[in-house]
């Protein structure tokens, strides 16, 4: 019996193809974001703080007091105690107790360590005796989607939870949950506002696919598309296999020609031109955060040379695979040259 089973000429199995309609299912389920840090942020008004862009999500809570956002020319947007908002591509804003009030900007306010990754903000060097007039619970992520990746562009500067709360359920519990552990204010609250911050953030971007994503036509409603979906889903399922039209015709169960076609029209771009920009988002996270070498990356991914691999890094990311690794932290930033179709 062992023999048998483990003869040479007996196929692996194959991973199996998802369902019609379940190919988005299946690519958003490894969705995580993850907290660098955190901070609670206890201002007097008026204040208003400027949180520069950064290549990393930010997220903020509003636990007292009402605030004002604006996100770059945007009008300002009202913020009620218990609303959240992220930033999934770390875009550039203010926060304001009144949108006249001149900002400062966030490195300039005192910060006092409080436990590993979790520090305390405030407007003023000496302790007042004064109640602050605000409270927040502000802090940076680590998304394992690439900024380029097509979901991510695709997303809104500024998600903000309140809006979505009314279509996801999961929202509105996790703000209330939020708002529990400020109130009590016990010990290790900012611990745990820390883990629900982070829960909540990816149920922003679910309940937003799902709800409030209104593109009838762009990469969202291809992933939907019953044949299309099948096909971006095992792109992105294995990057570093050697995709070809016939191959990515097979999975879509349709002539080369017409798969061609079909991917084109619903995409926006070549079968050849996607796969090659997930290789690279895979490539550049190999790179930059895991500290694969470049060599392994561009064998692993089927190219022949380093050299050929590094010209189409450069030209898909922005930068060459050398500054990727130079700049691990830093390096997931997006180049306008290599936005998705």
């Amino acid at each position: 019996m062992l023999a048998h089973s483990s003869s040479p000429s007996r196929k692996p199995p194959r991973r199996p193809q998802p369902e019609a309609g379940d190919a988005l299912t299946e690519m958003l389920r490894g969705l995580r974001l993850d907290g660098v840090e955190y901070g609670r942020c206890e201002l007097h008004g008026p204040w208003a703080i400027a949180f520069p862009a950064q290549a990393t999500p930010r997220f903020h809570f509003v636990a007292r007091g009402a605030c004002w956002l604006r996100t770059g020319e945007q009008d300002w947007v009202r913020m009620n105690p218990g609303d959240a908002v992220l930033l999934p591509r770390g875009t550039a804003h203010v926060l304001a107790s009144d949108p006249d009030v001149a900002p400062v900007t966030i490195c300039s306010l005192p910060r006092a360590s409080v436990s590993d990754d979790i520090y305390l903000v405030s407007d003023s060097a000496t302790p007042t005796v004064t109640p602050p007039s605000h409270t927040m619970f502000c802090g940076s992520m680590r998304f394992n989607l690439d900024p380029l990746h097509p979901l991510v562009a695709m997303m809104p500067d500024a998600m903000r939870a309140g809006e979505l709360a009314r279509r996801d359920p999961a929202v509105p519990a996790l703000l209330e949950a939020m708002e529990r552990e400020v109130a009590l204010d016990r010990i290790g609250a900012c611990g745990i506002l820390a883990r629900l911050a982070d829960v909540l953030a990816a149920s922003i971007i679910r309940a937003w696919v799902e709800c409030g994503c209104a593109d009838p036509t762009g990469w969202i409603a291809a992933v939907r598309c019953p044949q299309i979906g099948r096909v971006l889903a095992a792109i992105h399922r294995e990057p570093e296999r050697d995709w070809t039209v016939p191959m990515l015709a097979g999975v879509m169960g349709a002539s080369r020609s017409r798969f061609a076609e079909a991917f084109t029209s619903s995409v926006g771009e070549t079968p050849a031109k996607y796969v090659a920009r997930v290789k690279m988002f895979q490539a550049r996270r190999w790179i930059a955060q895991e500290g694969m070498r470049i060599t392994v990356a561009a064998n692993r991914l089927g190219y022949d040379s380093e050299a050929s691999f590094s010209r189409a890094f450069k030209r898909i990311i922005g930068h060459s695979p050398s500054e990727a690794r130079r700049q691990p932290a830093a390096g997931l930033t997006t180049s306008p040259q290599a936005g998705p179709a």
